[in-house]
């Protein structure tokens, strides 16, 4: 670089320039942003480009009010699921069980509620009681045991199985109360004025604007005070208004139909819940060290088995919720119930930008990947495409989400 320091007269601007200029210099910001953080955006992006090409493949149907909602409510329980697999993944294991537990935890639900008629409230404690159990002794042989959690989870996927089919004797076994029933297919109720929006979801989908804006500036400050590289100023407000847009879209979208369904409250709480906890607690951070380099974590003071284990446990419960939310929403426990959970699950997560060798990934990716998956379903069904072709080009997705993260490795390794 040249060290000349000699003061020059600067060039007259073009006419207008100023303007271009100011233009090219923000695409320049964004482009570096988007390369530093390409992990980051990589699936955001491509998500948005997916749902893009099905709007216009399919004359808008795609983000019809109706459909956007019914969108939220088919991939509820996949959307839970990927949430807790994340966190395996990131702690360097896997479970092949989640899918089979999903179905124990529901045939389970109807016999207390069905056959025995339990309170569904107490119910659903119980449930989510087994879920925690089933997760506990699994991670109790992955940590305490030392048995890979490939060969765990690959048990308990028969073991969870077997006894689906007990339980049910192979029978489909329903309806469910009422109340359980809202939980999965429910909406919000109408409050305030009558207009042509669900004021309760304008409210809520304006206080989460508000909510991320906060935290996104405190998380700035935060990395500024400890001398943390952060985006240029621009670059974070253009972030903030696509977050913000973004947002405010999908509220409009739900708040023209019937309002926001409940179960999306459930996976909002889910996913605040536990990116606080992946960002700021002490257990989230043990998550991240035993699986990035899990002897350099046993020489900090990291206690692996009972991070392992309590991610198990997690992932016990979050199968047990989502065995609740898939039974309640097609009013039945059946014996075939939960196939490919946890297929589906695993696919969201390293869509979402979860890597194989563990220590990457985060929550909100989960739920992106899980988008991903869930807008190219329905998108699918909609232009008419054949089930055995939806399976090939998901496959292929999930092929190109994990090339690019190894190509993305291998560039910033370079």
């Amino acid at each position: 670089m040249s060290t000349d320091v000699t003061a020059k007269s600067p060039a007259p601007a073009p006419p207008g320039g100023s303007g271009g200029a100011a233009g090219d210099g923000l695409l320049a910001l964004v482009m570096e942003g988007m390369r530093r953080n390409m992990r980051q955006y990589g699936m955001l992006i491509a998500l948005g480009l997916i749902v893009a090409l099905f709007a216009v493949w399919t004359d808008g149907d795609l983000l019809l009010p109706r459909n956007v909602s019914n969108l939220v409510l088919q991939n509820s329980y996949i959307l839970i699921l990927a949430i807790g697999m994340m966190l395996v993944i990131i702690s360097g294991h896997i479970d092949l069980s989640v899918g089979s537990l999903t179905a124990f935890v529901g045939s389970m639900a109807a016999v207390f509620m069905v056959k025995h008629d339990i309170p569904w409230v107490l119910a659903v404690v119980l449930c989510l009681a087994v879920g925690a159990i089933a997760g506990a002794i699994q991670g109790f042989f992955i940590a305490y045991g030392g048995i890979p959690s490939f060969i765990v989870t690959l048990a308990g996927m028969l073991i969870f199985r077997g006894l689906t089919e007990i339980f049910l004797e192979g029978q489909t076994l329903g309806p469910f109360p009422e109340g359980l029933q809202k939980v999965s297919n429910g909406f919000l109720p109408e409050v305030g004025p009558k207009t042509n929006y669900h004021n309760l979801t304008l409210l809520l989908g304006f206080a989460m604007i508000a909510f991320v804006i906060f935290q996104e500036v405190r998380d700035r400050k935060r990395q500024q005070e400890f001398a943390l590289d952060v985006p240029p100023a621009k670059l974070f407000v253009l972030k903030l208004v696509a977050i913000g847009a973004a947002i405010l879209t999908l509220t409009m979208l739900l708040a023209s139909y019937k309002g926001a369904p409940i179960v999306l409250l459930v996976l909002g709480v889910l996913l605040v819940g536990f990116g606080y906890v992946m960002r700021n607690a002490i257990i989230g951070r043990h998550i991240y060290a035993i699986g990035g380099n899990l002897p350099a974590a046993k020489l900090s003071g990291v206690k692996d088995k009972k991070v392992t284990f309590l991610v198990f446990l997690n992932m016990g419960m979050l199968a047990a919720l989502a065995g609740l939310v898939f039974a309640a929403r097609f009013n039945a426990a059946s014996p075939k119930a939960g196939l490919n959970f946890e297929l589906e699950a695993i696919a969201a997560s390293f869509i979402g930008g979860a890597s194989m060798s563990g220590g990457v990934g985060t929550v909100l990716g989960a739920i992106i990947g899980g988008l991903v998956l869930g807008v190219l379903n329905n998108g699918m069904n909609l232009v008419g495409i054949g089930t055995d072709w939806q399976q090939v080009i998901k496959g292929m997705v999930l092929l190109a989400a994990v090339g690019f993260d190894v190509w993305n490795k291998r560039k910033v390794g370079s």
